[in-house]
Order: structure tokens, then C-alpha cells, then sequence
């Protein structure tokens, strides 16, 4: 049996995914981040994306969105504090596209600096959404 490690993925609202991974890919701050059992300890920002969790015995990898948050790995558990998390298959986008298309329409409108860089990150946040949908539709095809 392949070594595992548990993962735990939560946001403010509610526990998202909680099982055994043969490994956890996810965009940390500085890059994509790969995590296999027994990584070193390690904390740190996320950004918005996809977290790919492989779980043992299965060919296809669980998807969860998040929208940033705090990475902490112990050698045993990866735990992953996501402003919002949603599961992938909970994904929607048409409802991601229309809150892009808002969110320009925000960003033509802004009257300052603050209100532009506020509608840029969540113009960023939907991008990620956005790609983390396609790559779970390119899957099931």
C-alpha cells in the first residue's frame, strides 16, 4: 500500500475534504506547491486555485477550488485554511462568468485606486476559479 498523508481542507464556513492523499498539489504563494507524506514542516500563503488531492486507490484526483488562505504541512497532516473553498463538482461556470463580466463592468466604473485594486483581486480570484473549472471539465471528457 502507497504511504499516505491526511489532508484536511476547511474554509470559514465548513469542512471541505478530510481523508488520506498519496500526495497534494496546490498554488502556494511563491509557486505550485507538490506534497507528498513526510514533507518538512512548512507554512505558508495560498493563492487563489486549485488544490489537487490524490487519494489512494483512486485514478482521478479530488478538485477544490480556494480563494487563498494559510498552508500548514506537519509530516503527518497537510491542513490547508482557505478564505472560501468550494468542491470542485459544486463549481459553476456560468455563475463564475457573470461575476466576471460584473466585476469588469466594477472595474470601468471604479472612482479610485482602492476601489480598482479591490475589483482586481476579485477579478484575479475568478480567473483561477475560471481555469480550476476548465481543468476539472477537461477530466471528465
Amino acid at each position: 500500500m502507497a504511504s499516505t498523508i491526511k489532508v484536511d481542507v476547511v474554509s470559514a464556513e465548513e469542512a471541505i475534504f478530510s481523508g488520506e492523499a498519496e500526495f497534494v498539489v496546490l498554488p502556494g504563494e511563491a509557486g505550485e506547491l507538490g506534497i507528498y507524506p513526510r514533507h518538512t514542516p512548512l507554512m505558508t500563503r495560498i493563492k487563489p486555485g486549485a488544490v489537487r488531492i490524490k487519494q489512494p486507490g483512486r485514478d482521478d484526483e479530488e478538485l477544490v477550488f480556494v480563494a487563498g488562505g494559510i498552508l500548514e504541512i506537519q509530516p503527518g497532516l497537510v491542513t490547508v485554511l482557505a478564505d472560501t473553498a468550494i468542491r470542485g463538482h459544486d463549481l459553476d461556470e456560468a455563475k463564475a462568468l457573470e461575476a466576471q463580466q460584473r466585476a469588469e463592468e466594477a472595474r470601468r466604473n471604479a472612482k479610485d485606486r482602492q476601489e480598482v485594486a479591490t475589483v482586481e483581486g476579485e477579478l484575479a480570484m475568478l480567473a483561477a476559479q475560471l481555469a480550476a473549472i476548465r481543468k476539472l471539465r477537461g477530466r471528465r471528457t
